[in-house]
């Protein structure tokens, strides 16, 4: 297997990770050091000294070297118990006391769209005002005249509250009526779109909305450009497809700036066949550097009928490799609680001027998802549900407790990704169910998306994500970026800070969002290190520095341990490394 280094292909041969372990519990036994109950000590490939080594390992948190060998850990320990691990060929790295620690792991992101989005999209950020929005777009179609379908975004959830436009439709029209436009919002969950996209896929005045979906119309009934969840589906249907080697190249941007940004471990939240295939070519070819897992996509609109496990089974099987966990699935059953209103409530969202009140609305029958969570449980799946509403977060706390009834403790670890509302009632009933709380704290602070949640559900949206309660009831918690939704990239700091502070990091303003919820810092790197290996079903082989783990670690420009608080999302990750080798070193001009 070849491995991508400081820009070139280096020939390694590897043992499986099982087998080194195996190997080090026959002829060492366990303990910090290999050398403890062996007579022949094993020689590091890499010797890593002079460091501050925080290594997530409760009986050894902190250590000043580790040995690597054939891409493990095999000693963690002080600089005098090293010496019996090095000879002339040992590679040593003096870091002059920087801060060592485990790889982050990223346990909801979209990297194949967030590729795509990089090196193919007409992009403005979230921040865009109208005039902003109509000069990138105006710019793309004029260095690609030939264009017919512009792709890009993302609007900010409250930008049609934040601007008076009065038509959406005609806005993008008077920028071009003969190329079809879409622009993502920054959830990436509604649309909005010219006269050309909304006639390519037959969008009108008497089209109905669809289930799960909303076409917004105008005042006369026409469309008027915004469409709410699966009322975009006909229109994302004409996008012109992309080819596997172009979701090959998106997927290897994303490799590199999860490196570059110290992750080691990150989840496709969504994916199908094309985008698998790619994830095998560039594993196969050694440019995968992190581990994946990747949940099969399952429809997005309302469902009352019950997957068909097989075809997920035989996906998994065909696309499993080394580095990419095919076990996985992804189930949505609501949109998002923002000005659309598209989340499942258990109460009424505030009502919009000339709206009768609602909820929000469910994607699949409880009772279908029932069915589907006990056969996928069965049949050794993950499942991560976007479960955005406390409604929602109730019907899927009650599948998982439908598949423990059935299969009973099947050791899925079944995830309900951005539930941020939670009703005190189904709190407990995480950790009762052993299901994971697949938590956000890239948008858990003030900022214009939780101004547009507080604006959708009113004083309820100052307590999202009670974090320390779930902790403390002994719930598993991973966190994700989700890019490119909701966050500009996959940098984790900003999060973790956010963890730590329930401030904004970008602001450091001095507004919090339930301050009562906030951690230890020592518990926020647990979240976003062995908390998120233990979301990839890796915590046996990452996430932690011991030995016989796989060598998965990152340098930072400072000690997290050391530094105000408020400086944790201007870190920086000089250097990464992934199963014994360096993968990304930031340039000294950098």
């Amino acid at each position: 297997m070849r491995f991508r280094t400081e820009g070139r292909k280096v020939a390694v041969e590897r043992l499986p990770i099982s087998c080194f372990i195996l190997w080090i519990q026959l002829f060492y036994g366990a303990g910090t050091s290999l050398a403890d109950q062996a007579q022949v000590t094993p020689v590091a490939d890499v010797l890593i000294t002079n460091a501050r080594i925080y290594t997530v390992d409760p009986e050894n948190p902190w250590a000043q070297v580790v040995a690597v060998a054939n891409g493990h850990y095999i000693y963690v320990g002080d600089a005098a118990g090293a010496r019996d691990y090095t000879n002339s060929g040992t590679r040593i790295i003096d870091l002059g006391g920087k801060l060592v620690m485990p790889g982050i792991n990223d346990v909801h992101s979209h990297p194949w769209q967030g590729g795509l989005k990089l090196l193919y999209h007409c992009n403005f950020p979230f921040t865009a005002t109208p005039d902003e929005v109509a000069s990138t777009l105006r710019d793309c179609i004029a260095k690609n005249p030939d264009v017919s379908w512009i792709e890009g975004g993302q609007w900010t959830s409250d930008f049609f509250q934040d601007y008076d436009i009065a038509s959406p439709r005609a806005w993008l029209d008077a920028i071009s009526p003969d190329v079809a436009i879409f622009l993502h919002d920054d959830a990436t969950h509604n649309g909005w779109v010219n006269s050309r996209a909304l006639a390519l896929a037959g969008i009108n005045r008497d089209t109905p909305d669809p289930e799960g979906g909303r076409i917004v119309r105008d005042a006369s009934g026409e469309a008027n450009g915004l469409l709410y969840e699966s009322a975009r589906r006909e229109v994302l249907a004409l996008r012109p497809d992309w080819t596997v080697g172009q979701y090959r190249q998106a997927i290897y941007e994303a490799v590199r700036q999860a490196n570059r940004f110290g992750l080691t471990g990150i989840d496709e939240a969504r994916i199908q066949a094309p985008m698998l295939e790619a994830y095998g070519q560039l594993d196969e070819a050694g440019d995968l550097t992190l581990y994946v897992t990747t949940n099969l996509q399952t429809p997005r609109t309302y469902r009352d009928t019950p997957l068909d496990a097989t075809e997920f089974e035989a996906l998994r099987d065909k696309y499993r490799t080394e580095h990419v966990d095919t076990r996985y699935i992804k189930i949505f059953l609501d949109g998002v609680p923002t000005a659309s209103r598209t989340a499942y409530m258990l109460e009424n969202y505030l009502p919009e001027a000339d709206q009768d009140p609602i909820r929000g609305f469910i994607l699949v029958d409880p009772d279908t998802l029932k069915q589907d969570m006990i056969e996928l449980d069965k049949a050794g799946f993950t499942v991560k549900m976007h479960a955005a509403g406390d409604g929602s977060v109730r019907v899927a706390l009650d599948a998982v407790a439908a598949a423990r009834e059935a299969n009973g403790a099947s050791g899925q670890r079944h995830q309900l990704a951005h539930a941020g509302f939670i009703d005190p009632q189904d709190m407990p009933r995480f950790a009762k169910l052993n299901a994971t709380l697949d938590a956000s704290p890239y948008i858990w602070f003030p900022s214009p998306i939780m101004d547009s949640i507080v604006g959708a559900i009113g004083d309820r949206g100052a307590r999202y994500y009670p974090i320390k309660e779930l902790q403390a009831m002994g719930t598993d918690i991973v966190i994700g970026s989700d890019w490119p939704s909701a966050a500009v990239d996959l940098n984790p700091w900003g999060a973790i800070e956010a963890l730590v502070t329930r401030r904004n990091p970008e602001t450091n303003g001095r507004e919090t969002l339930w301050l009562e919820q906030a951690i230890k810092l020592e518990d926020a790197i647990y979240i976003a290190t062995m908390g998120g290996a233990k979301g990839l079903r890796r915590e046996q082989v990452t996430g932690s520095v011991e030995v016989g783990k796989s060598a998965d670690f990152i340098v930072l420009n400072h000690n997290l341990f050391e530094i105000p608080v408020d400086d944790i999302s201007e870190t920086e990750v000089l250097q990464t490394w992934f199963e014994g080798l360096q993968v990304y070193r930031r340039a000294p001009d950098q």
